[in-house]
């Protein structure tokens, strides 16, 4: 399958990320490019970014990369096991780019990193790094997936 070529199953939506206002631009399997209009709706009490959002951002991006990748070599996607993310520099409103890339892309785990970037003047702003661990099945396909209680719950 070459880059560009989208496998035969796909990547579900992500609703976390259309809430936050995450724009997906170009996804290949060695490139993801996305963006985000950055506004009251994503500030902490002293008016700028909160750290959760940059997490997100970070994990949303990554998480889009590395699924497409798996996907397209045939394994059912990816689940996260650990993300990083550094905050570098504060922002309050107008838009973030935001590139993320594969680091490693093993058969069993992959490392995709992220950056983000204040359009206006391509100042780094945060940073980080997501972890996954490449699935055979996923979660949702399990036979008895639904969710059950933990033994000795009333």
């Amino acid at each position: 399958m070459s880059d560009r070529e989208t496998p035969t199953r796909t990547l579900g939506e992500d609703q976390w990320g259309r809430a936050l206002g995450i724009e997906i631009l170009e996804v290949t399997n060695a490139l993801v490019r996305a963006a985000l209009e950055a506004g009251p709706q994503h500030h902490q009490p002293y008016g700028i970014l909160h750290g959760g959002v940059y997490a997100s951002i970070v994990e949303a991006a990554a998480s889009v990369g590395a699924g497409r990748l798996a996907l397209s070599r045939g394994d059912a996607g990816v689940v996260g096991v650990s993300n990083h993310t550094d905050f570098l520099r504060s922002h309050s409103r107008g838009r973030l780019d935001i590139e993320a890339r594969p680091l490693h892309a093993g058969r069993r785990q992959h490392l995709w990193e992220v950056w983000i970037r204040r359009a206006a003047d391509q100042q780094l702003v945060s940073r980080g790094q997501v972890r996954f661990q490449v699935l055979d099945v996923l979660p949702s396909d399990r036979e008895g997936a639904s969710i059950r209680e933990p033994s000795g719950a009333a």
